[in-house]
């Protein structure tokens, strides 16, 4: 089994630490922004600086940091970044559906909700040394959960009735799509 380095994760409520062939790099303990190699890898930059409320944010502002390092992480080990939707951090990335960039990284729109958020959460993903024919399946589309839809019969988005300690964490499904999709990743150094 190929190891997969999971980059800027809740080492306590998250999937990752239970996870078979995965190193747990978190903030700030085994911190991610020293990690140099050699497995690919599944990061999840800390996106409050990045994402549609950074106005609202409260993290350090150090924390801005590994939203860059951690692109440069997955163009050098190849792998995953996740972020949500709408998060500047993207500004630079290739869009959903588009031409990959000159790494070789390309962006798909997902709903973490196929693999089992408790609401809607629409995801971006930069995905370096795998092709879109080669991720591993995903999941079909599926209704919200009951009782959970906005008043104009769409799905509640996290920030709606989510509780700030759940939406941020990862779907236990979700992190082992995202550490198979690593493992398939190669990159020429």
């Amino acid at each position: 089994m190929r190891t997969v380095a999971a980059l800027y994760i809740d080492p306590i409520r998250g999937p990752y630490p239970s996870m078979p062939g995965v190193e747990c790099w978190g903030l700030p303990e085994r911190d991610a922004l020293g990690y140099v190699g050699p497995h690919p890898v599944v990061a999840h930059p800390p996106c409050g600086h990045w994402g549609k409320f950074a106005t609202r944010c409260r993290q350090p502002i150090e924390e801005k940091a590994c939203g860059p390092v951690a692109i440069e992480q997955v163009r050098r080990w190849g792998g995953v970044l996740e972020h949500p939707q709408g998060s500047a951090l993207f500004r630079s990335l290739p869009i959903p559906g588009g031409l990959p960039d000159e790494h070789g990284g390309w962006t798909m729109l997902i709903d973490q909700a196929r693999w089992g958020h408790a609401a809607q959460k629409l995801t971006l993903l930069y995905i370096v040394g795998l092709s879109r024919e080669d991720i591993p399946p995903i999941p079909p589309s599926v209704d919200p959960p009951a009782g959970r839809r906005c008043s104009t019969g769409r799905y509640a988005t996290a920030f709606e009735w989510l509780p700030k300690t759940q939406r941020h964490l990862t779907p236990p499904a979700f992190a082992a799509w995202l550490v198979e999709t690593a493992r398939r990743c190669e990159v020429s150094r």
